[in-house]
């Protein structure tokens, strides 16, 4: 399995290190190799190279059953893409694991002629692409239509609940890069709005990202003292932000399928994000979640409001979360059906 170092900060690191927890290296003896750290520029094209020739030294020396790169879109792309070239000259086949929620973009319009071709080909040679949904499905059938497709959600692990006396009123907490790309400067507009009818409102940005900018315009709607930015949060961080948070609010303008509303739901908490990417596909508008439409300030707001000032419906579509990510989304789940995926392309039986 070819990603990110684990120890990273991103959704794909989250997503492979709950695999791991859950045991699935040691059951289908994976070795994890990776393509990608942390650092700057120097310390990334470094983590590559090592990348590229350890999996190159083990592909012509071990030859593994099956090479599983999980890539998203530009740089991770093109190194997942020289990952699976290598594994497909060794013999070995091969799962592309797209995740990201610009790679649509990325394919259709950002990429020129030959690297559309490229990319086209790298999806139909895979022995399987991995999709987050069936929307995604969709796009990559149509893109590349020799592509043979399997949707496999992205899990997280179920913790065990919090006592609700630590949450803490009319406290919205958002987990995720600090850029305009995830909507956070229209989740602080939407704060603006419904500050005067809720004096306790807090609005906490938890992740890394462009601090200045959104401390900047918090000061100018008039929100610098109802911000916290706690930055990026490690396990234990993350869960103690859940466990005071009365909502969880994603307002990205593209995604794949974000660990961190995954965990809010699987955190049992209710949940106010937008219909981009496979989120329509994972939450179901006023049952286990609210939608709304990227970049929609009042539509926002509105939600927003609707949730922070009836509890009763709180309650419920946070219930509803959880019992979503216990049946569909659980880690053990998933890496059911991995290992199922596994074995189906080395030709062992169960």
């Amino acid at each position: 399995m070819v990603g990110t170092a684990l120890e990273g900060r991103g959704g794909v690191a989250a997503v492979v290190e709950g695999l791991h927890r859950h045991g699935l290296f040691e059951r289908e003896q994976v070795r994890y190799v990776a393509t990608h750290a942390e650092g700057s520029r120097g310390a990334k094209l470094k983590s590559a190279l090592a990348g590229l020739w350890t999996t190159l030294r083990i592909c012509l020396a071990r030859r593994p059953a099956v090479v599983h790169a999980h890539a998203s879109s530009h740089a991770s792309f093109i190194r997942k893409s020289a990952v699976l070239l290598i594994a497909r000259l060794a013999g070995c086949k091969t799962i592309f694991h797209l995740h990201g929620g610009g790679f649509r973009k990325y394919a259709s319009e950002e990429a020129g002629p030959v690297l559309r071709r490229w990319i086209r080909h790298t999806l139909e040679r895979s022995s399987v692409v991995i999709t987050l949904s069936e929307g995604w499905a969709d796009f990559v059938q149509s893109f590349a239509p020799a592509s043979h497709v399997a949707v496999v959600p992205n899990s997280v692990s179920l913790p065990a609940l919090a006592a609700p006396g630590l949450v803490q009123p009319q406290r919205v907490l958002y987990l995720g890069r600090l850029e305009a790309a995830k909507g956070v400067f229209e989740l602080l507009a939407a704060g603006a709005q419904l500050a005067p009818r809720f004096p306790l409102l807090r609005l906490v940005f938890g992740g890394e990202g462009d601090t200045a900018a959104l401390q900047r315009r918090a000061f100018e709607l008039g929100m610098g003292e109802r911000i916290e930015l706690p930055g990026w949060l490690g396990m234990q961080e993350r869960d103690a932000e859940f466990a005071k948070a009365e909502l969880f609010c994603l307002p990205s303008h593209a995604e794949g399928l974000p660990m961190s509303m995954l965990e809010a739901m699987a955190a049992r908490k209710a949940v106010v994000v937008t219909k981009v990417g496979a989120i329509p596909e994972a939450v179901r508008d006023g049952d286990n979640g609210l939608l709304v439409p990227p970049r929609d300030v009042q539509a926002l707001a509105g939600a927003l409001a609707q949730a922070l000032s009836d509890p009763a419906l709180r309650e419920r579509l946070a219930g509803s979360a959880r019992a979503t990510i216990e049946q569909h989304y659980s880690t053990e789940v998933v890496c059911g059906q991995l290992s199922a995926l596994y074995r189906e392309l080395a030709g062992v039986g169960r």
